[in-house]
Order: C-alpha cells, then sequence, then structure tokens
C-alpha cells in the first residue's frame, strides 16, 4: 500500500525538533502509520512548504492509496506561499480517488481547499491534553470512532479552530475549547478523515515539545502553576516507569498507545490489502 505523508511544517520548524534530539513531526507519523498496520507501507514524505517541486521525478499523485497530513506551526489564514502550496495541493488530491486523514493543521488545510474557513479560536491557546473531547451520535457510528470511549482526552497544541466547515462536513466530536475536534466529509471521490488534535503523538514525544514551548504554555495559562507544568512534564517524560495510580488514572487515554492511536489503526483498516 502506498502513503503520502504530506509534511505540513516549513525547515526552520522541522529543525527546531531536530537540535533537540526529537523526531520531526513527518518522522513521527511515518512510525506511527508503520507501527499500526500489518502490512508492509511503501511511504513517502513530500514537503510543499519547503519545495516547489516536491514529488520525486516519476512519481505521480496518482500513485497513493491513502494521504497523511501532519501538524504545522503555520496558521491556514496568513496564506504566505508555503501555506498556498499545501492548499492548492488538497484540491489536486480532491480530484483523485484518495483516503485522507489530516490532524490539527492537516485538518485546517483540508477544510480551506474544500470551501471551509479557518479562524483564530477565541478560547485561545489549547494544548498540552485537550480535555473530554466527547464523541457525538453520528461519531459513535463512524469507523474513526469503532473501539474508542465516547469521552476521550487527546494530546494536542492549536492556536486555530474551525469558524466553517465545507458544505457535506460533520462534525464528530466536540469539547468546551474547540466545537470541532474531528469531521468527516467526501468531496467528489474523496474520503476525508480529520481530527483536531494528534492521535500520532506519544508522551516522551509532547514532553518534548513541553520542554521546547515551556514559557509559551506558562504564558498563555495552558498551566494555572508552574508546578503543574512540571508535574506534567515529569509524568510524561518517564511515564513507562512512572506506577503512581492516580497519575495513570488521569492520563489514561494517553499513556494507552493502541487506544489514543486507534483513530488511525482504524483509518489504515479501511484500505484493501
Amino acid at each position: 500500500m502506498n502513503i503520502l505523508i504530506v509534511d505540513g511544517n516549513e525547515k526552520e520548524a522541522s529543525e527546531r525538533y531536530t537540535k533537540m534530539g526529537m523526531d520531526t513531526q513527518y518522522e513521527v507519523y511515518k512510525n506511527v502509520l508503520e507501527n499500526l498496520s500489518n502490512n508492509n507501507l511503501n511511504i513517502l514524505v513530500v514537503h510543499p512548504a519547503i519545495k516547489d517541486q516536491y514529488l520525486p521525478l516519476g512519481v505521480s499523485l496518482d500513485d497513493f492509496d491513502g494521504i497523511a497530513w501532519t501538524g504545522s506551526l503555520l496558521n491556514i489564514y496568513d496564506m504566505t506561499p508555503s501555506i498556498i502550496k499545501q492548499i492548492e495541493l488538497a484540491k489536486s488530491l480532491y480530484t483523485k480517488k484518495n483516503k485522507i486523514f489530516g490532524s490539527c493543521w492537516g485538518l485546517h488545510v483540508l477544510v480551506t481547499a474544500a470551501g471551509g474557513k479557518i479562524r483564530k479560536n477565541p478560547n485561545g491557546l489549547e494544548a498540552v491534553v485537550a480535555k473530554e473531547i466527547t464523541i457525538n451520535d453520528q461519531g459513535l457510528q463512524h469507523p474513526m470512532y469503532k473501539g474508542k470511549n465516547k469521552v476521550f482526552d487527546a494530546f494536542c497544541w492549536h492556536y486555530d479552530d474551525t469558524e466553517n466547515l465545507p458544505s457535506n462536513a460533520s462534525i464528530l466530536a466536540s469539547n468546551e475549547k474547540s466545537k470541532v475536534q474531528s469531521i468527516d466529509f467526501n468531496i467528489n471521490d474523496s474520503s476525508v478523515w480529520a481530527v483536531q488534535y494528534h492521535p500520532e503523538f506519544d508522551p516522551l514525544w509532547i514532553a518534548g515539545l513541553m520542554k521546547q514551548r515551556e514559557d509559551i504554555l506558562l504564558k498563555e495559562k495552558a498551566f494555572s502553576e508552574k508546578k503543574f507544568f512540571d508535574e506534567e512534564l515529569k509524568f510524561f517524560s518517564n511515564y513507562k516507569n512512572n506506577h503512581q495510580e492516580q497519575h495513570f488514572k488521569k492520563y489514561k487515554d494517553l499513556t494507552n498507545i493502541n487506544n489514543h492511536t486507534l483513530e488511525l489503526s482504524n483509518w489504515i483498516k479501511q484500505f484493501n490489502y
């Protein structure tokens, strides 16, 4: 099965991760998809925010069975050239027969390319954990959420959310911070599943992100006190060896990797091997 991963970041953003010894967002996505699949995946990563000619010679958008779109530090409404290129790529993909999954920024690009609108979230930054995401009745019947708890927490980082959906999109899950936490829509022959959170992240990677962005998290009041930031960072950094019952109960949706990545494993199960 051929999978195209679209890296949403510009070069400088990815270098921030590598300088800290972290995987980039596209490497995180590639590793997760490979671990979740029962069959070998032929994965190509492209970087439209970095390169104008991002497809290798001899490779066509028709060559792929599925498309996965990563997160990004970009804001869609800035409409810089690297953003416009991604929107145009999404529009091109919509002319094909595709199964597409987008996380956070991926949702923003896919919604915009299909005629929706993304805004700066009036409720402010949502990070590090999107709490009490609730699957609605339609979502409970959707294959993306097969086996998922109706209410769950997920890793996240976003300033923006969806103001207007594409015409035929359905909201599948919401929470207090963002009405649109996940959506589903079809456009031409393409099927799109997209989430506002990050099922591809894991506790160790999110701990690295917290270290990188501590000042932002405290300035934006994502944690009411620094001691709560320190407590969460300490737990995520060493969650495999932390056996305190209250922490595992609090973070059970995030430390059970099979449950946390369920949306992606359900997406992969769509494909006929």
